[in-house]
């Protein structure tokens, strides 16, 4: 998938192009309105995450021109934090949906796959390393035939490690891919949902697919454990 990010925040926008290319997208990157519509234009993407506040051009121009000209990638726009007439304008101006700010990665990721799915039809698939596997679209967990109950964090923490099953993670790109972008507590909380995951997906099953690398981080073990 290619998605274009039009965001003027060079410090956001890395860290999401960063998180999204771990997620498979192709990412493109405009830092003021007046390229991102030129690159919306003359591209071909997927989908756009479109910041409101942009130098030269805000975004809802953006989203106005490119609906007037009758182009009609799916748009997902990032608002002022509880702006109520933000949201409305998003979606009056053509936005397919939008996202207030601070947001978190894995919410951001969850709205683009919803609305890539809304507008392509294309169910998720599945992910599986040996007989553990999950349903990203569904949100659930299965370790053969016995379905295993997740919160939603540990749920995240599963999907990112399983997506890069054989990987070597260190705790810092676990907090950039699952938590919020400016995550700014202690990083030790990755070592507490680590063994959270290991009571429900190995112990009960005398697994050990979660391995702790030492000095490096954390790698899910290709064969399941």
């Amino acid at each position: 998938m290619k998605l274009l990010l039009i965001e003027d925040d060079k410090k956001i926008a890395t860290a999401v192009k960063r998180g999204l290319e771990g997620e498979g997208f192709s990412i493109s990157v405009a830092y003021d309105g007046v390229d991102g519509l030129w690159m919306a234009k003359e591209g071909s993407y997927d989908a756009i995450i479109l910041d409101i506040l942009l130098p030269g051009k805000n975004g809802y121009q953006i989203c106005g021109e490119l609906r007037e000209a009758g182009d009609w990638t799916p748009i997902l726009m990032l608002t002022a934090k509880d702006g109520d007439l933000d949201e409305a304008e998003a979606l009056d101006t053509g936005a397919d949906d939008y996202l207030t700010k601070p947001f978190s990665f894995p919410v951001l990721v969850a709205r683009l796959r919803a609305l890539l799915r809304r507008t392509s039809g294309v169910e998720p698939v599945a992910v599986a390393a040996g007989d553990l596997r999950i349903d990203p679209g569904q949100r659930r967990v299965w370790r053969g035939d016995t379905e295993v109950e997740l919160t939603a964090r540990q749920f995240d923490v599963l999907e990112f490690l399983m997506r890069r099953a054989g990987q070597v993670m260190s705790k810092d790109e676990i907090l950039a891919g699952v938590w919020d972008l400016d995550f700014d507590g202690d990083p030790n909380i990755v070592e507490v949902y680590i063994r959270r995951l290991r009571t429900r997906i190995d112990v009960p099953f005398g697994r050990a697919a979660i391995e702790t690398v030492r000095g490096a981080g954390y790698r899910l073990d290709v064969d399941g454990g």
